[in-house]
């Protein structure tokens, strides 16, 4: 089996939320680096997906970086960036913006990898469809994402539906949920903050 190396997607301009999604803080961290230090213990190397002009950030230069091609493909070009350097790898893949992702996730993820299959993803809870962003994706999976970019078409889902992936049902509800507002961004907190009260008293 191929090595499995991790990249965290942190190149995003957090429009909605109105300020860097990276820097916010859940108990106690940024999301960056909860994200960072929570994948880095199942891989053997680990990277932060970056814009060019995010190089110098104070947040972002403390990890390995590597840098996107083109804004205007969007998280594609996080990962095709990976790719292009580490190519006969297979990439973990993380959204930063997922402060509920726990260690119970990523590891039913990477038990469940096996031949044959491009790529590892679960099934989102919204609408049945693979979830591109907490995702193991073996070169076969990023070489299909490439042609499918140079076809015009930019969005990973649509290279885990076209491809041989398998398929998980996520273990726990709400994992997965991306953080794009301040809205949600107070839910999330007030979720961690339950979580965290059921914790100590068990």
């Amino acid at each position: 089996m191929r090595p499995l190396y991790g990249l965290v997607l942190a190149g995003g301009a957090s429009r909605r939320m109105g300020r860097d999604k990276a820097a916010l803080v859940y108990e106690g961290r940024p999301q960056l680096d909860r994200a960072f230090g929570l994948l880095a213990a199942y891989v053997a190397r680990c990277f932060v997906s970056l814009r060019e002009d995010q190089k110098a950030d104070v947040l972002r230069r403390a990890y390995p970086g590597i840098a996107d091609r083109s804004e205007a493909l969007g998280p594609a070009a996080g990962l095709l960036a990976a790719h292009e350097h580490y190519p006969d790898v297979a990439w973990l893949v993380l959204a930063c913006d997922l402060p509920l992702l726990d260690a119970t996730t990523l590891e039913a993820l990477i038990q469940a990898r096996r031949d044959g299959y491009a790529a590892i993803a679960y099934r989102s809870e919204y609408d049945g469809l693979p979830e591109p962003f907490c995702t193991i994706w073996a070169p076969e999976a990023l070489e299909m994402l490439r042609h499918q970019v140079a076809a015009g078409s930019v969005g990973p889902r649509q290279a885990l539906i076209d491809g041989v992936t398998s398929l998980l049902s996520l273990p726990a509800p709400g994992a997965l949920d991306n953080i794009n507002t301040p809205e949600e961004r107070r839910h999330a907190a007030n979720r961690l903050a339950r979580r965290q009260e059921m914790t100590c008293h068990e």
